[in-house]
């Protein structure tokens, strides 16, 4: 895979599972300051991806975050909670909310607003179907398809962005009708969830020529380009609609902010763009759930049948996934998925930052700045908590309730496998591409 392909592969899954999907329930919390929420959020992003590159390029592998916490922990239950968390928060509802999404701009596109709600689920089946069969052709055809579908959108988005900005209205962006700022720290948690698709650039690592010199850069290639397409939408949106349209309209409101300049085509062109953008996101994830759980079958982590060597051949952990994603797209209510999604990845990424912490003798990262990726995780994870069980203490509860279902599955799986493998307490692991 190329530094452009990895690049792109976390470009298309950051886009995709955050700005269509995030725009309301992030304007419910931080209004018009959306903008300054997603640059807040970027901003950690990037602390915490430094600490993802120096952790990558000292220990290459394609099971990516989990890997690293191998490294700072050891084989042992904390890893394992934090695999079966980060594999459900990460992977099978962030999959299954952009899946979601895609379906409901499919629906409104090529069937009408009068469409049966079955038509969602049968849109929503057919792209986690067809990107796992993108995935199980390889990391090649992953690359080529991901780099043609972020040119188009960013295109897409560069359109959209000329005839917003052009166009606001100043009043609707004024400072003195921001919330509080501890509501906009709060909304970090929301809007970082739009930035998770950074960590699946780990998850190539695996396949990339030069994993020292083409990790860093395609990891800051995505992070800056999407936070940089981040902060100028919202502002674009949040300039045209009022807050109130913003969170009534909901994943449709950046195709509604079109419509002003650009009529109902600007609508449809950006519907299309959705299409794309959601795509983009299920591929990227269901490559990643790859190579995640055939290192966690290696490690002892998971149950083997989700490894290479499987009865469902070398890509089970791909197919197992995808059957997941399809269960639970069509039959759990997603709606407050974003928030648990967002604070479970969030915890991850705390576990992450305090291994990298532990190894920074070995990464050769520089102390104080993952202290402060550390440091400015934590702060957000509590306003967001607080603000939360305030709000919200239903997502509150949900958060609880899938923290301890990692938990209860860890546990029943560490009394019933066999020993773990010797070489996984400690050994650095190298693993190929999904």
């Amino acid at each position: 895979m190329s530094v452009r392909g990895a690049a792109f592969l976390g470009i298309g899954a950051m886009v995709g599972a955050g700005i269509f999907a995030l725009l309301g329930e992030a304007g419910a919390v931080a209004g018009s300051a959306v903008w300054l929420s997603f640059l807040l959020a970027g901003i950690v992003a990037a602390l915490l991806g430094y600490n993802v590159v120096k952790l990558g390029v000292r220990y290459p592998s394609s099971g990516g975050l989990i890997a690293y916490l191998l490294q700072g922990f050891g084989n042992g239950r904390l890893v394992g909670i934090a695999s079966w968390l980060g594999y459900f928060a990460a992977i099978v509802i962030v999959c299954s909310m952009v899946a979601v999404s895609f379906g409901s701009y499919a629906t409104s596109l090529f069937i009408g607003d009068d469409a049966g709600a079955a038509w969602d689920n049968v849109f929503t089946s057919v792209i986690v179907v067809a990107m796992a069969a993108v995935s199980l052709v390889g990391a090649g055809v992953v690359d080529r398809v991901q780099s043609l579908i972020v040119v188009v959108l960013l295109g897409v988005f560069a359109i959209f962005i000329a005839v917003t900005l052009v166009d606001i209205d100043t009043d609707l962006l004024a400072f003195d009708g921001y919330p509080p700022f501890s509501d906009i720290i709060a909304s970090v948690a929301l809007t970082f969830f739009a930035y998770l698709g950074f960590s699946v650039i780990t998850f190539a690592v695996g396949d990339l020529r030069e994993p020292a010199r083409e990790l860093p850069r395609a990891m800051y290639i995505a992070l800056g380009v999407t936070a940089v397409t981040y902060v100028l939408i919202a502002l674009g949106v949040f300039g045209t609609l009022t807050v109130e349209e913003v969170v009534g309209y909901g994943e449709t409101a950046i195709a509604e902010a079109a419509r002003p300049a650009l009529g109902d085509a600007g609508f449809t062109i950006m519907a299309i763009a959705a299409l794309l953008a959601t795509s983009s996101s299920v591929n990227a994830t269901l490559y990643a759930s790859g190579g995640l759980t055939a290192m966690l079958a290696e490690v002892g982590q998971f149950p083997p049948f989700f490894g290479r060597g499987s009865r469902l051949g070398k890509n089970a952990g791909l197919l197992i996934t995808a059957a997941i994603v399809l269960a639970v797209s069509n039959l759990v209510d997603l709606s407050a998925i974003a928030s648990v999604g967002s604070a479970c990845s969030l915890m991850i990424f705390f576990l992450v930052g305090v291994a990298g912490y532990r190894l920074r003798s070995e990464t050769g990262a520089l102390g104080a700045v993952v202290l402060l990726g550390i440091a400015a995780t934590a702060v957000v994870l509590v306003f967001f908590a607080v603000d939360t069980l305030r709000n919200a203490p239903q997502t509150f509860v949900a958060i609880v309730a899938i923290a301890a279902l990692a938990v209860i599955l860890d546990t029943i799986w560490k009394r019933a496998r066999p020993e773990p493998p010797p070489a996984a307490a400690g050994a650095p692991i190298q693993s190929g591409g999904a």
